[in-house]
């Protein structure tokens, strides 16, 4: 399933010969099984075909996890079995869905990202390799540098770590000015179910902060008729509302949707008296919450909307008579959070749907068109955003009626109040849809308040959003009037009073944002206001009547002195300021004499006034610069420099395009680069001179967009003149450039504000190479920017601090698009290599450096695929090879000190930090050709340097080997980690042969090569045979087999040494021995002859290879145990060796060592495979014994032999058989003297003489006699140990060893013992294990003692069986004979010797 399927010919039609099965399958499941796709095909290749990479990716996955999904069921592992399987059904269903075609991109790259989560997620619970990835697609690691692909296995492993504990993406780190992610709340009211209101309704959603218990957003407004249905039939299934811009600080807050019912119709809703069925008053009827935090959660993994149900709380009549708006929705929250239900009477009900959305709203609006296409209304926050977003213009202002206070006039009981609200022109004329109740809705021209039952102090805190046009906002006015409503059969709204409030103050103004107190006028039912300028003149507040306090008493209003009314406002203009300075600023021609002071007062204006006028105020600036350039140029400079800072904040960061686009599009100053060049050139002269380098400082931060106003303002001149004054202009900007490299070479050890001042250049220099690009060229640039880095100091004349920054400022430089183009990169690149070879030879920021030489290494192998790079990377070679090696070599060996003094790493010694200078090595190493390594090895003075080089590239690749750079998933990274250093080990061996052969021999530079070849030989990624075959075949393709590339140039250099070769003899017969055993037959045969040339140059030399012989053995023996080796290798070397040995002199002692080595190695693997195996322990022992008599008679190796008696001696011991584990011993103790030569430390024996571990063992053989009861045996070595303690007049041993003697005599005597009975038992035929098999001359030898024994009784000839493990031939044959034997009444021996020569005969052809 999901492998390609190549059609070479289709034929259309049927022949009527086929039959229905074969029609079946080529119409049918051919037509509906097989998807057809694309591919290339060339002749003699594979099909590949054109599909998504991540198609093809999961196909092969599968596959390869289907056979490793079932090994799961069989090891009992079940947990992780069904987990892989529902994840296999998920990818199957993914694959489907990017196959079908029919997702946006957006959606296509949402389920690539979870197919790469579920791949990686089951590859690293399987233990499969790594997938470095990019944009979630597999990377070509030949397209890449090596560094960028360690970042990747970086990025990949930790998105794998991500997914084991979340399935979600990850935010990017060190991104300090990214805009953070809005939230957006998807309201959508469902349905309004209530008992017996019978009138219209208005719905008021909103969010509601509870802990500073203010609004903070705008009101959803949904208007529904006495039947509960839209009052506006266009809007069924449509009343939905987007919450936008929440940020993530507004989704920690204590937030409750909170909404409001508002009934429209009777005062009373039950009292049919009160107040005439015409008269429609709006009257407060219920409120209802949740929390967010309730539901915060669970909207948020959820991709849909989700059902909530909101109880309306109408029990609050009481209060709301006596009424505060928000003070109810105070109290409904405490009752919500009391647990108190609400009335049972009621069921009136709210249900809506939450969905939370995230992005910017073009985003939002990109990947949810249904939502928008519902026609959702966009409720915006009360205020702007936590980032003001370029091109959000707004000009709302927010009113809230807070509360009033009314006199009760002289009535019974107190009044029923209603504010009526107008937005008026300076002509007095009404304004038109001017007053938004709340989104959803039109905007209306009238506002009326809701009434309040008799309350002569209501508190309505109703928000009101005021869109008021910028054209009209000055002049106009807001106008409040108080009706009282009567409940009586006419029902009347009489006025009696007023207020009035202007939206602008005489200074140009908006009103402030505050609560603000009105006065309230007194007036009746008669009056129009007609005049409106009658009343206009009169104060509308406390401020206002300050400002004229001599106001005639004569005036048609009367203030009423004891009736107030509070309102608050908040204003959220890009057009409308309520700073003074700031408008000051924009309006300073009407005050030329001001403007020192207006320009100085600029600072303290807050920064969301100055970005929503950035344009005004730097149009101002500039025409003040053009006005007096030399009276104002300092304090507009100044001002400029506040301004470009206020950008860097992150609240305001994303306003930088709008200084863009102003710059590029609006920016007039042709003649303002002349200025700011003299200014910013100013500055940083007096650098060295001034304490107090704060405005110094802030001139060098704001220095990127300084020199886009200088080339900008350049560009417009050279266009208006013709490019006049062009030598002037660059002979400035040489001058500014001089001045720079004043300031960064200034010692700065003695004055921190230097520091900070030399950082804050730094930081900002990278930034101007791009605006430097459209004045100059390339070269130009690049040789400013080497100018300017040289200057800087070397690395031992400054503190650490500015080292840090000098290292960052040179990785900006070396990421801008200036280092992209080859010319300038020649120009840089010395300087750059420079400060960090300063760094890394004294060890310092290494980890800073790392990503500088990662970021070079990347660029230079993009370009190295589309043109030539041999002079950069010729520079990278004489710089940084030898200081990478030496670095490396430091960083090892301070992780291997540290780990072993204090079991933990310094900071700078981690895997990480080894991680990347081993990739920026070996991406160094890959980029180098035949001619860079032949330029570095002729760069040698002598051939001492020489050595040295290749003793420290040996070093590193060797611990690259062994120590664990690199996880063992990330065999990707590994394999080609071999392949580069195959390939320099292949460029590096002739100068190894040409300077260090002959007399100029150098023993420890060969014997480091051959370790390096050996451990690379021996790597564990590089044994195809333990890969799966599909994985092998990808590998040998791409690599093909390195340990053969290897061996080849082990084989080529062992042959190169000549007589040298006797330096290695036989310290490198066991690493070879062990490159002999890789199971590779290519290998073998490569490798195995070498120890017959070891065996010839020692036999030259000596006249014997005993040597050769020793080493051999006693090798072959601890690495077969290993578990290397097999039949093959052993029939291999066996061939090999003596058709090499044939030909020589020595060929009979030749033979002899082969064939024994071959016998040896035949029991080795007997043993191996015995103590693996499943097997009995008696045949485990029979093992041993044959090994161990093998080693003592046949090539006479007592250590080897020792070695054995004790694994022999433990498995006795492990099965309690304490008699034979005693004798076992008895067989070293044997080969012991009572002597006093010492004997060096052996197995678990210490250094110790050999009488002491003669004693020893004696005293060990003893008690292991006494546990298994044989203490016949025990008595004649206690007799013998006291001779020794005797001769020695250590009594008190002789003593204890008597006394031990007599208890032996005791138990003989005393204590009751089984009888042990023995057989022998014998295998016979080739199928058993070559130490079991009986031979042909012992079955004729076994004849003539069963002649013997029978003729002393009888015995069972059936004990020759152990356990059914005798062949059943052999059983059936000596079960027979016993039965015709117990027939007879004489013994016949004759049958018995016929039947075993008989089954002798048939033992031999088996």
């Amino acid at each position: 399933l999901g492998e390609t399927v190549q059609i070479l010919e289709k034929c259309e039609g049927k022949s009527f010969q086929d039959s229905l099965e074969a029609y079946f399958f080529k119409r049918v499941l051919m037509e509906n099984l097989v998807n057809t796709i694309k591919g290339t095909f060339l002749q003699y290749e594979t099909v590949v075909p054109l599909e998504d990479p991540i198609i093809t990716e999961v196909t092969s996955t599968l596959q390869e996890w289907s056979v490793l999904w079932k090994q799961l069921y069989v090891k009992h592992k079940v947990d992780l079995f069904y987990k892989l399987r529902h994840v296999m059904n998920e990818l199957i269903d993914l694959r489907r869905q990017l196959l079908s075609g029919h997702l946006t991109q957006d959606q296509v790259r949402e389920v690539k990202r979870h197919i790469t989560v579920r791949l990686d997620w089951g590859n690293e619970h399987l233990g499969l390799d790594l997938v470095p990835r990019k944009e979630f697609e597999m990377v070509d690691a030949d397209q890449i540098s090596v560094s960028d692909l360690y970042k990747m296995h970086l990025s990949s492993r930790h998105s794998v770590q991500q997914s084991t504990s979340q399935d979600g993406g990850r935010q990017r780190h060190g991104d300090s000015c990214r805009m953070p992610v809005p939230h957006h709340l998807f309201v959508n009211l469902k349905s309004f179910t209530y008992n017996t209101i019978g009138e219209d309704t208005d719905i008021f959603f909103s969010l509601y902060d509870l802990r500073e218990g203010k609004q903070i957003s705008e009101k959803f407004m949904v208007r529904l008729n006495k039947n509960g249905g839209p009052k506006n039939p266009e809007k069924v299934d449509r009343l939905c509302a987007l919450f936008t811009d929440l940020s993530n600080k507004d989704m920690k807050r204590d937030l409750y949707i909170v909404s409001q019912v508002i009934r429209t119709g009777r005062m009373l809703l039950n009292d049919s008296k009160k107040g005439p069925p015409h008269i429609q008053y709006r009257r407060p009827y219920g409120c209802a919450v949740l929390a967010m935090s309730d539901v915060l959660q669970t909207i948020s993994e959820l991709k849909e909307e989700k059902d909530f149900v909101l109880k309306v709380y109408t029990d609050l009549n009481k209060i709301v008579t006596e009424m505060q708006s928000l003070w109810i929705i105070t109290v409904v929250v405490k009752m919500k959070l009391s647990h108190i239900s609400p009335n049972s009477s009621s069921c009136a009900g709210l249900i809506i749907s939450l969905q939370l959305l995230r992005g910017d709203m073009e985003q939002v609006r990109r990947e949810n068109p249904m939502i928008f296409n519902r026609g959702v209304a966009i409720t915006r926050k009360l205020g702007f955003p936590d980032v003001i977003m370029p091109g959000d213009i707004r000009n709302d202002l927010y009113l809230t009626l807070e509360r009033g206070d009314f006199e009760r006039g002289g009535k019974s009981v107190q009044k029923n109040i209603e504010v009526t609200m107008y937005v008026l022109y300076a002509d007095g004329e009404i304004l038109k849809e001017c007053i938004s109740l709340g989104s959803g809705e039109h905007n209306i021209s009238e506002y009326r308040s809701f009434v309040l039952y008799h309350n002569n102090s209501p508190r309505w805190s109703e928000v009101i959003k005021l869109p008021i046009p910028i054209d009209r906002f000055r002049g106009s006015h807001l106008r409040f009037e108080f009706r009282h409503c009567s409940t009586k059969d006419k029902g009347e709204k009489k006025l009696f009073g007023f207020a009035f409030t202007p939206l602008m103050r005489e200074d140009g103004t908006t009103l402030s944002d505050e609560s603000h107190e009105l006065y309230v006028y007194k007036c009746d039912e008669n009056t129009t206001f007609s005049n409106h300028a009658l009343y206009l003149g009169l104060p509308c507040c406390k401020d206002d009547f300050n400002g004229c306090p001599n106001i005639p008493s004569s005036l048609i209003f009367q203030r009423s002195t004891k009736e107030t009314l509070w309102i608050s406002t908040q204003l959220s203009s890009t057009k409308l300021t309520q700073n003074v300075d700031l408008l000051a600023l924009l309006k300073w021609k009407a005050h030329p004499d001001r403007v020192m002071d207006i320009l100085g007062r600029l600072r303290h204006v807050c920064g969301e006034e100055i970005v929503k006028f950035l344009q005004d105020i730097l149009d101002t600036l500039f025409s003040i610069l053009d006005d007096n350039t030399d009276k104002y140029g300092p304090l507009v400079f100044q001002s400029l420099v506040f301004i470009i800072n206020l950008l860097r904040d992150s609240k305001f960061y994303h306003f930088r395009p709008v200084m863009d686009t102003y710059i590029q599009k609006h920016f007039a100053g042709a003649l303002a680069y002349k200025e700011l060049i003299r200014c910013l050139k100013w500055y940083m002269d007096r650098s060295a001179e001034v304490v107090r380098q704060d405005h110094i400082q802030e001139a060098m931060r704001a220095l990127e967009y300084l020199f886009k106003f200088i080339v900008q303002s350049r560009i417009l001149y050279s266009r208006a003149t013709c490019g006049m004054e062009e030598d002037q202009f660059r002979a400035s900007i040489q001058e500014l450039f001089q001045s720079i490299r004043f300031v960064l070479s200034l010692d700065s050890r003695s004055s921190e504000t230097l520091i900070f001042t030399q950082a804050a250049l730094l930081n900002s220099f990278p930034a101007i190479f791009d605006e430097l690009l459209q004045m100059f060229t390339v070269q130009e640039v690049a040789e400013f920017v080497r100018g300017t880095l040289g200057s800087m100091p070397s690395t031992v004349h400054i503190g650490q601090s500015m080292d840090v920054v000098k290292l960052q400022s040179i990785a900006r430089t070396v990421d801008s698009r200036l280092f992209s183009f080859p010319e300038s990169r020649r120009i840089l690149l010395p300087v750059v290599l420079h400060h960090i070879h300063l760094h890394l030879r004294q060890q310092k920021e290494l980890l800073i450096c790392s990503g500088i030489l990662s970021s070079i290494f990347s660029i230079i192998k993009s370009s190295s695929l589309e043109s030539s790079v041999q002079e950069e990377v010729e520079m990278m070679v004489e710089s940084l090879l030898d200081v990478l090696l030496q670095t490396l070599l430091a960083i090892m060996s301070k992780s291997q000190s540290q780990e072993a003094v204090r079991g933990q790493r310094c900071p700078q010694c981690t895997a990480e930090i080894t991680g990347e200078y081993v990739s920026c090595l070996l991406s160094l190493l890959r980029q180098m050709s035949d001619i860079h390594f032949q330029h570095l090895l002729d760069n040698f003075q002598s051939k001492e340097e020489l050595k040295e080089f290749l003793l420290k590239i040996f070093c590193v690749f060797r611990n690259l080997m062994k120590l664990s750079i690199f996880p063992r998933d990330w065999n990707v990274m590994r394999l080609l980690t071999s392949n580069i250093i195959v390939s320099t080990t292949q460029y590096l061996s002739p100068a190894l042969h040409k300077s260090f052969t002959d007399a100029d021999f150098d023993f420890k530079v060969w014997n480091s090569y051959f370790s390096l070849a050996v451990l690379f030989i021996n790597q564990p990624s590089l044994q195809l045979e333990t890969l799966t075959p599909a994985k092998r075949k990808k590998v040998f393709d791409k690599y093909g087999d390195m340990r053969v590339m290897m061996a080849y140039e082990l084989f080529s250099m062992w042959q190169n040494l000549g007589e040298n070769k006797i330096h290695f003899i036989p310290g490198m017969i066991g690493p070879f021995l062990g490159v002999t055993l890789v199971p590779q037959n290519e290998v073998r045969n490569i490798m195995i002859p070498i120890f017959h040339d070891m065996m010839d140059w020692e036999q030259r030399k000596n006249g014997n290879f005993k040597q050769v012989e020793a080493e051999l053995i006693d090798k072959l023996d601890s690495l077969v145990s290993e578990g290397k080796g097999d039949e093959n290798y052993r029939e291999l070397f066996s061939l090999l060796l003596l058709e090499k040995i044939e030909q020589e002199t020595w060929r009979e002692t030749g033979v002899s060592f082969v064939t024994s080595v071959t016998r040896l190695m035949e029991r080795l693997l007997d043993y191996r495979d015995c103590m693996k195996g499943d097997e009995t322990e008696n045949k485990k022992i029979g093992c041993t014994v044959n090994l161990l008599n093998f080693y003592k008679s046949e090539i006479n190796k007592e250590e080897m032999y020792i070695r054995y008696i004790h694994k022999l001696c433990d498995m006795h011991l492990q099965a309690e058989n304490y008699t034979e584990a005693a004798f076992t011993l008895l067989l070293y103790w044997e080969l012991l003297h009572w002597e006093e030569r010492p004997l060096r430390e052996f197995l678990h024996y210490p250094a110790q003489s050999e009488w002491h571990r003669k004693e020893g063992l004696c005293r060990k053989v003893i008690h292991y006699f006494n546990k298994g009861k044989c203490w016949e045996y025990g008595i004649p070595l206690c007799r013998e140990l006291a001779l020794q303690y005797e001769s020695l007049y250590d009594y008190q041993s002789l003593s204890w060893i008597r006394k031990m003697e007599a208890a032996y005599y005791d138990n003989i005597m005393e204590q009751q013992r089984l009888e042990p009975e023995f057989f022998r038992v014998g295998f016979y035929g080739r199928k058993f294990p070559f130490f079991l098999r009986v031979s042909y001359c012992d079955i004729y030898t076994l004849c003539f003692q069963y002649q013997h024994k029978q003729l002393h009784g009888n015995i069972n000839l059936l004990s020759m069986c152990l356990n059914g493990v005798i062949d059943a031939a052999v059983n059936g044959g000596i079960a027979r004979y016993q039965e015709v034997s117990a027939n007879s009444t004489k013994f016949d021996f004759e049958g018995l010797k016929r039947t075993l020569f008989l089954l002798a005969d048939e033992f031999i052809l088996l």
